[in-house]
Parts: structure tokens; C-alpha cells; sequence
């Protein structure tokens, strides 16, 4: 069977087809997008993608050649397999195409002023503030805190187009273009729409800036207006000089063969040129007919103009004539009536149509309101506008831009967001270069500068321009971006300057006393043997978050024929960061070893994170190695499979539950409630942009109406809309009462600081989910599945559910918090009883709390023998034990996932104690250089309050009102550091 698999395998001719030159794998949005990249469509039923005819480039994917025929017989011969072996001086780290400061605390911290010093003096660039956050957020990669800014900048706009921007962005953000059916991107808001993406209130709110707006489509429709007392005029088209009032006519306008009807007086009080020509030195003065006929308006058109000259009103007109006041208006400068013509235009957008045909009219006339109106049915369709042609001639051409910015709709907020989209969409597309040139042309302030130049810089690398490239990086080093000598160095090396790249990066890790991880690990690539592996140590001893030098020294490792160290070298970035390249490299370790079946589970979580994934060179989809490997591997019916999904779930294996998930969905695509349980195991592994793609496939998939408002409220609440959210949860349930409802409900609700009776409202809502009836993964679908194929199963699974677990998980904790440690104790029990491991933390937490610290110990050590490489697990079992053992479990949670902030906190804490300032502060240091955590930054604040160090305090504390500006405890200290340190300068 082996040598028919592998027989197979080399028919495919792919190691012909991956003999070509190595690609260059790009992130584009910073660490962030290496968890679950490539955020697919909202089709309710995926199916993968052929493979490609020719290589493709993919961010994070793998391209190495030819490794050397392994001699060894510990793992398969490079010709058995359809790539053969990677390589490890092959690989490069991908550069961020963010902005990355080598001081990073400094950089939030500055923030934070720039923003204080605009609020307290009221500027109008608080906009341009929060948006310099978000670029500065994203080498964090924590998707809240880009929201936060994003919100932020979109409370604080105060012109309508950045409203527009930033409502569509917002919008963006939660893909609701991926809904099936999606709703319109105009369409008036609903009571679950967030208020902040209102398109109405995007255009016509009034200036407010600092303040939520008023959803203009939620405002009670205002009584019907009193006629006025004289005889009403029918539509202007229908006016003739007959329905005229001659008595106050004093005035005629020729045009053709056609005397329009006019009041001197209120024509001349539209403008000043009006009154100058109709009461100044002008021959017009002294006439009563004047004509018109040159003036580009029509007979109809100045019908209008007198009829809006007596009433002040534009509302009766149609398109047509509001577009001929709107030339008229421009052309005597009549600001009123422009205003009021760009207002109507504007509130006649209601859709992309409408915005093809009225846009050319507002750039035309150079109409703010209307082309904003346009430009956000446009930006609510990205990314599937910027395929219209006419679309993208608008958007990404200097000519685009000259118009746009004439209207008053041309900003770097708008080509910020636009290159963001296509960058996503492809990195080495024409139109992306195309935008990120509009976004430098934009750029005045020295962040958005340092921030388009780098982005350059990265397309042109990936596009292989690496001269453009050099030129572009060394732009932005000129504007003080660090970061981007690391791409200067890399643009050099391509060109065949290899020495000149390792100068550049030794002069630049020689520069600094506290040099950044990311400058070892760029000047590793310009070194060999010890050195290179040195440098890379030191990159991980610094960032330990860099996945390049775990993939570097298996890949080694794989070369001196040490296989197992290898997995278990790629294995450590793995246990606490997702990423597709590291799976994908340690899926083609287990294959070099023909374990089939951990090969089959490492692709199909690739497949989880991303189902586009190519493998080995962009030459085959994962789908395809399943494939082949289905003769080599065990095939499971839904039966077994349900069976294996509880048996990992118990054994808290969660890339092991995101593979049964994932291969139960290729049975059953539509199965909305595994959607659910994916987004769920996604979530828990931080991989938010592919848990929210799952949440929307769920929702597309459901049947049911009330299915389908839950999953919305969840999509909701996982982009920070908790109202939003409830108000969903509250709609399913007046149409059906569900589990899955009032599960949502009272998570919500939960989510926030309740009081003891709150928190019991919560406890009954938990109780009305689980006496809902349930579907088969929720309800006895376990039991039934042993019950069939393996004889009876003690448990209570035919009352409980494998969510119901979950609720049941949720109202011991809230129990807890009630202080009702009996109730807590019953529910963890129940729990216990149905495999629920992860609840023997909740119980532990109950004998803790019932003085019982030994008990509380040994609870979590049952959690630390099953969950044997869970981080969490050690970290919490420190909690109950002594300072020795707390020590080694925190130590152990450190080794198994570095970015975890309670373990060195306690460090420091203990290091303080014994009055170790220094290494105290030095801990804390070393975690705060690769994760700028808010606890972190709070507490090295408090301690160098207490060294008296006064400005390293006042910094620390900036640096963590950045990232949260309400934290009470660092408010406090800022306050009281503040007011010190006034009267000392």
C-alpha cells in the first residue's frame, strides 16, 4: 500500500514543477496575520480551490528546494516524497508591513500624549491621533485594541468623508459582505446595526465631535407638515407661466424660445454675483428680460431656481433639475442653494447603481456631501469594488485623486483603509501599488510617511522589484523608521549584495544597547554555521514570538537526521501561536516520517485556519494530500467521528478537535452548529479572524431565522458589540427559545461587572439554555454514538450536552462570584462527571476558596496530567502552591507559551520582595520588549514609582493609558506621579 501512495504521489511531478527560483514570503499586516490568514468568502458551503497551474505566492506558505537524499533510514528518502525535504538556509522570515518602533513603550507613550494635549485644547486632529494608534497596534496584533482606535477616530471625525472612511472601515472589520444574503451597504440601520457605522449618520450627521452619534434612521419620523395657506404648485416640471404669480414678477429669463418668470429681489439674494449683476453697474440692472440661453441651465432648470429662490426648498426636484442648480449654484456662487442641492443629491444615494450615476455630477461640481455619499457605497462594497474598473480608475489614479481631493474627499484616512483592503486581497497586485502611491502622496505628518514608504518598500520586495524596493526603504529609514533597514537589508541581499546587507544589520545591532530581536534575527540571514544560530538564539531569547528561528533550527535539526527534535523544536511555537507555515513545515516533518495520521491532522487544521492553503510550494491544496493519504490512514464514519471529537475535547487537544471538526464539515459543509464548535476551538486558540469566518459560514448555513440572529450576535460580540448582541440574542429568542439563544444572552450579560442578583439572572438564563431542546452535537449525540458501537456509557450525556457542559462550566464560575461556593462545587461536579476537564480549574478555585489550598493544588495537577502542555493549566496550579512550586509551574508556563504576563509579573513581584530592583525591572523588561501588556506596564510603573525614578514612571504609565485608557489603578498613579513631578520642572 506504502508503494502505491508513494507511486502516486511522484506521478503528480511536482518536484519538476518546484525546481523554479524561491519565492518570498510577505506579511502584510505584522504578526497579527499569521494566526488562521487568508480570511475566506461567506459561502455557506466552501469548497476548495483547484490547484493553481503556476506557483503562487502565499503569505506564510513554504518554498524551499532540495534538500540533500537523507542517508539515514530514520525518516523517508527526499524522492518519496512530493517536494522533497525543506531546507533550512532556504527559509526567510517575512518582513511586517506595519510600523514596528524600536522603542515601542516610547511610541504608545507619545501617543498617548499627542492625544491628551489635542483633547485638552480641543484640536481637530484627534482623528488623525487614534488612527496613529491603530498603525502603531498593529505589530501587536491584539485585533481589540485596533477596533478601539478604529471607534475611536470614527467618534472623533468631524468632516463627513472621515466619517464615511471610518464607518466603512468599521464595517469592513466584521465582513458583513460576507453574509448570504448580505445586506445592502446603504441600507438604513436596524436596531442592531452599531450606531458608529451608520451610513446616515456617517454623511449627514452634524459636527459632534468626541460624542457617539444619533442614528438618524432610529429617530421618530417627524409629523407631517402643516400646508401653507396659498394655492400649492405642482412639480416644476409641470410649471407654466399661467401658475405664475404676476404681481411679483418683475423679472424674465430668456432661454430659447422660453421666458422664465422671476422675483428680482430673491434671485439676487442667492449670491452676491446675483445682486451685483441685478443691482450693480451692470446693463442687466436696468433690464427686465435678461438672457440665459449661454448659461448651461435649462427652462426647466430655471423654473427651479426661481421656485427655490421664493421657497428656500429643493425637496419637490428631481435628479435631474437638482443637478442644474447644483451647476447653476457653482456658477453664480450660491452657497445655499449648492448646499442644499449637495444635501438632496447626497440623501438620493441608496446603493452602488445610484452611486455609478450621480458620482461624475459630484466631482463634476466638486459636491462634497454628494461624493462622499458615493465614495461610501463604494467602500461598504470592498472588497469586490475595487474589481469595477471604473471603480478603481476613481480610486487608485493620481487623476482619482486630484478629483476626489477637489470635492473635499481625498485623505490619508481613505487610502490608509483602501491599501489595508488590497494589501489583504494581494499584496503584489497593480492596484495595491497603486493605492499605497495615492497613500504617500497623502502623507504629511511623519508616522503616515514612515508608514506608506515601508509599505512600499514590502510590495516591491514581493513583487521581485528590488531595486524600487531598496529606494523605497531607504525613504522611509530617512523619515526615521528603524525597522526598515531590515528592508533595505533585504532588498540588498537580493540584489546580490550579501555583504553590504550584513554590514548594514551589524552596524544596526551594534547601535543600540538594547537591540530588538528582530535585528539578530534579520542579520542571521547573512550569516552561517555558529554564528547564524547564535544570532538566532539571541532573536529568541529577545522576541521569542518570531516563528523564523524555531522553523530555521528544526529544519536543521531535520538535516542531521534528528526528526523527533525537530517536531519538537517547531512544535514549541506552535503550542502557543497558530500559524499555517509552522504547521504546514511540522505536517511535512510527519510525513518525512510516514505518520500519516498527524500529518492529516496538522493539514487539516491548516484547512481550519485557512481552506485556500496551498502546501509544499503552492503545488498542492490540502485537500489533495488528504487525498492521497486516505489509503494510509484510518477512515472514520460521523459516528466515530463524534466519538473522537469527545475523546479530544476531554483530553483538552484542541488542534486535535479543530481536525475531527474539520474533516466532520467535509461531510457535512452545511452543519451550522459544528460552524458554531469551529469558531468556538478557533477562539480559544486566538485565531479571531478565522473563528469569525467560521461564525459566518454558521450563520449562512442555518435554516432557521432564530439560527441564524444568534450567529449574528455572536459575530456582534466578538467585534465588541455586547448591546448589539443582546439585542440579537433577545430577537432569536421572542421567535424560538434555544439553547444556543439563551446561551448568548447570558454570556453577554456576563461579560460585564454584575452585582450578586445580576449574576443569579444569569445563572437562570444558563438554566432555561440547558431545558432547551438541542441539536444532536449538543444533546446525547456522545452517548448515542457509544451507546451504538461500544455498549453502554456511564454517563449523563443524555441530559447533558457538550455545550451544556460548557454553561454548566460558566455557572459554577458565576456561583463562585456569588459566593455560593456549594452551588459552584455541584455544577464542576457535574461537569467532572461528563469528562468537562477543563472544570477541575473551576473546582480548584472552590476548595481554594473553602480554605482548602492542598485540595486546590491537587484538583489542578488531575488538569496538569491530562493537559500536559497546557500553559494555563501550570499557571494556574502556581496559584495554590508553595512559592518553590509556584515557581517551577510558572517557569514551566513560561517555557510552554512566552507570552502568557502573569508568570513574569510574579517574578518580579518575588524579585522585589527580596529587594532585587533591578532584575525585578529586568523581568518585566524582557517580557515588555516583544508584548507591551497593559498589567506590565502598570506594574513596572508602580515599581519605578517606588525607586523614585519619577519619568520612567510618568512614561510607563502613557504607554499603558494607550493601550487602555480607563484603567483605574494606572490613572490613579499618573495622577499622583503628574501632580509630583509639576513642581519639580
Amino acid at each position: 500500500m506504502t508503494n502505491n501512495f508513494l507511486t502516486t504521489i511522484k506521478s503528480l511531478k511536482l518536484i519538476e514543477g518546484c525546481k523554479a527560483a524561491q519565492l518570498y514570503a510577505l506579511s502584510s499586516l505584522g504578526p497579527a496575520s499569521t494566526s488562521g490568514s487568508g480570511d475566506a468568502g461567506g459561502s455557506g458551503r466552501p469548497q476548495p480551490p483547484p490547484p493553481p497551474k503556476t506557483i503562487s505566492l502565499r503569505s506564510g506558505s513554504l518554498y524551499y528546494p532540495h534538500a540533500a537524499p537523507s542517508t539515514s533510514g530514520a525518516f523517508t528518502p527526499e524522492h518519496h516524497l512530493p517536494c522533497g525535504l525543506p531546507v533550512a538556509d532556504a527559509l526567510e522570515p517575512a518582513l511586517d508591513a506595519c510600523l514596528r518602533p524600536v522603542d515601542h513603550v516610547g511610541a504608545l507613550a507619545a501617543s498617548f500624549r499627542r492625544v491628551s494635549a489635542a483633547t485638552a485644547v480641543g484640536e481637530d486632529d484627534l482623528c488623525d491621533a487614534y488612527l496613529e494608534q491603530h498603525a502603531l497596534f498593529q505589530s501587536i496584533g491584539d485585533a481589540r485594541l485596533l477596533r478601539r482606535s478604529l471607534r475611536a477616530a470614527r467618534i472623533h471625525a468631524d468632516d463627513p468623508h472621515r466619517r464615511v472612511v471610518l464607518a466603512a472601515w468599521l464595517r469592513y472589520e466584521r465582513r458583513e459582505d460576507e453574509l448570504d444574503p448580505a445586506p445592502p451597504p446603504l441600507a438604513p440601520c436596524t436596531a442592531t446595526t452599531p450606531l458608529l457605522e451608520c451610513p446616515r449618520a456617517a454623511v449627514f450627521a452634524s459636527v459632534s465631535s468626541g460624542v457617539e452619534p444619533v442614528c438618524p434612521c432610529r429617530r421618530p419620523p417627524p409629523p407631517p407638515a402643516t400646508p401653507p395657506p396659498q394655492r400649492l404648485r405642482r412639480n416644476t416640471s409641470e410649471m407654466s407661466e399661467e401658475e405664475e404669480e404676476p404681481e411679483t414678477n418683475d423679472l424674465w429669463f430668456i432661454i430659447g424660445e422660453e421666458k422664465v418668470a422671476c422675483e428680482r429681489s430673491c434671485i439676487a439674494a442667492l449670491s452676491k454675483p446675483l445682486n451685483t449683476l441685478l443691482y450693480g453697474g451692470f446693463a442687466e440692472a436696468q433690464r427686465d428680460r435678461i438672457d440665459f440661453s449661454r448659461d448651461g441651465i435649462t427652462a426647466r432648470g430655471m423654473r427651479a431656481v426661481a421656485a427655490y429662490s421664493r421657497r428656500g426648498q429643493v425637496d419637490d426636484f428631481p435628479p435631474d433639475i437638482i443637478s442644474q442648480l447644483l451647476a447653476f449654484s457653482n456658477k453664480f456662487c450660491c452657497d445655499g442653494l449648492k448646499a442644499a442641492c449637495d444635501n438632496k443629491l447626497a440623501s438620493m444615494v441608496r446603493g452602488v447603481d445610484d452611486a455609478h450615476s450621480l458620482i461624475e455630477v459630484g466631482l463634476e461640481e466638486a459636491s462634497h456631501l454628494l461624493v462622499a455619499s458615493c465614495l461610501q457605497a463604494f467602500l461598504r462594497e470592498l472588497p469586490k469594488s475595487l474589481a469595477n474598473p471604473d471603480i478603481a480608475r476613481l480610486l487608485c489614479s493620481p487623476e482619482g485623486r486630484e478629483c476626489l481631493d477637489i470635492a473635499g474627499n481625498a485623505s490619508f484616512a481613505l487610502y490608509y483603509f483602501l491599501s489595508y483592503v488590497a494589501m489583504e486581497q494581494d499584496l503584489k497586485s497593480n492596484t495595491t501599488v497603486m493605492l499605497l502611491e495615492r497613500l504617500n502622496e497623502c502623507a504629511e505628518l511623519p508616522w503616515q510617511k514612515q508608514l506608506a514608504l515601508h509599505q512600499l518598500g514590502c510590495v516591491m520586495l514581493a513583487r521581485g522589484e528590488f531595486e524600487d524596493a531598496q529606494e523605497w526603504f531607504e525613504a522611509a529609514v530617512a523619515e526615521d523608521h528603524v525597522y526598515s533597514l531590515a528592508g533595505e537589508a533585504r532588498a540588498k541581499y537580493k540584489r546580490g549584495h550579501k555583504y553590504a546587507a550584513y554590514k548594514l544589520m551589524n552596524s544596526v545591532v551594534g547601535e543600540y544597547e538594547e537591540p530588538a530581536g528582530w535585528m539578530y534575527q534579520e542579520r542571521a540571514l547573512y550569516c552561517v554555521g555558529k554564528e547564524k544560530q547564535a544570532d538566532l538564539q539571541s532573536a529568541t531569547e529577545l522576541d521569542p514570538t518570531m516563528t523564523f528561528p524555531y522553523k530555521y533550527r528544526a529544519c536543521a535539526l531535520l538535516e542531521e537526521d534528528k526528526a523527533a527534535s525537530a517536531i519538537a523544536e517547531i512544535s514549541k511555537v506552535i503550542g502557543f501561536k497558530m500559524a499555517t507555515d509552522c504547521l504546514e513545515l511540522r505536517a511535512w516533518f510527519y510525513l518525512a516520517l510516514e505518520e500519516y495520521e498527524l500529518t492529516v491532522q496538522d493539514v487539516r487544521a491548516i484547512l481550519t485556519l485557512d481552506p485556500s492553503y496551498m502546501m509544499f510550494h503552492g503545488r498542492m491544496h490540502g485537500e489533495q494530500l488528504i487525498e492521497l493519504l486516505r489509503g494510509q490512514v484510518q477512515q472514520w464514519d460521523m459516528a466515530d467521528c463524534w466519538m473522537q471529537l469527545y475523546d479530544r475535547w476531554s483530553a483538552v487537544d484542541d488542534i486535535g478537535s479543530l481536525a475531527v471538526v474539520q474533516q466532520m464539515l467535509t461531510r457535512e459543509p452545511g452543519n451550522s452548529s459544528l460552524r458554531f464548535r469551529q469558531s468556538l476551538l478557533l477562539l480559544r486558540l486566538n485565531c479571531q479572524k478565522a473563528a469569525m469566518r467560521s461564525l459566518r459560514y454558521a450563520r449562512n448555513s442555518s435554516v432557521h431565522e432564530h439560527e441564524r440572529l444568534v450567529y449574528e450576535g455572536w459575530i456582534l460580540y466578538d467585534s465588541g458589540h455586547r448591546d448589539e448582541a443582546l439585542a440579537k440574542a433577545e430577537q432569536s429568542i421572542s421567535l424560538q427559545r434555544s439553547f444556543e439563544a439563551f446561551f448568548l444572552k447570558a454570556y453577554a450579560l456576563g461579560d460585564s461587572s454584575l452585582d450578586t442578583e445580576s449574576s443569579l439572572s444569569v445563572v437562570q438564563l444558563l438554566e432555561h439554555a440547558n431545558s432547551c431542546a438541542s441539536d444532536n452535537l449538543r444533546k446525547g449525540q456522545v452517548r448515542i454514538v457509544r451507546d451504538h458501537r461500544h455498549g453502554s456509557f456511564p454517563c449523563k450525556l443524555s441530559v447533558l450536552t457538550a455545550d451544556g457542559l460548557q454553561a454548566y462550566n460558566n455557572m459554577g464560575s458565576i456561583f463562585v462570584d456569588c459566593d455560593m461556593l456549594d452551588e459552584a462545587a455541584e455544577c464542576y461536579g457535574i461537569a467532572l462527571n461528563i469528562k468537562h476537564t477543563r472544570a477541575h480549574q473551576g473546582l480548584a478555585r472552590v476548595h481554594y476558596l473553602k480554605n482548602r489550598k492542598q485540595a486546590a493544588f491537587d484538583e489542578m495537577t488531575k488538569l496538569v496530567q491530562i493537559a500536559t502542555n497546557s500553559a494555563s493549566a501550570y499557571e494556574k496550579r502556581s496559584e495554590y502552591g508553595e512559592r518553590d512550586a509556584a515557581k517551577n509551574d510558572l517557569n514551566t508556563a513560561t517555557l510552554l507559551d512566552p507570552t502568557r504576563t502573569y508568570p513574569y509579573r510574579y517574578r518580579a513581584a518575588v524579585l522585589m520582595d527580596e529587594n532585587k530592583e533591578e532584575e525585578a525591572i529586568a523581568e518585566l523588561s524582557g517580557a515588555i520588549a516583544f508584548k507591551p501588556d497593559l498589567q506590565l506596564l502598570h506594574l513596572r510603573a508602580a515599581f519605578f514609582d517606588s525607586m523614585g525614578d519619577t519619568a520612567s514612571t510618568m512614561r510607563d504609565c502613557e504607554a499603558a493609558l494607550c493601550l487602555d485608557p480607563t484603567h483605574g489603578d494606572t490613572l490613579e498613579l499618573y495622577s499622583k506621579v503628574s501632580a509630583r513631578a509639576e513642581p519639580e520642572s
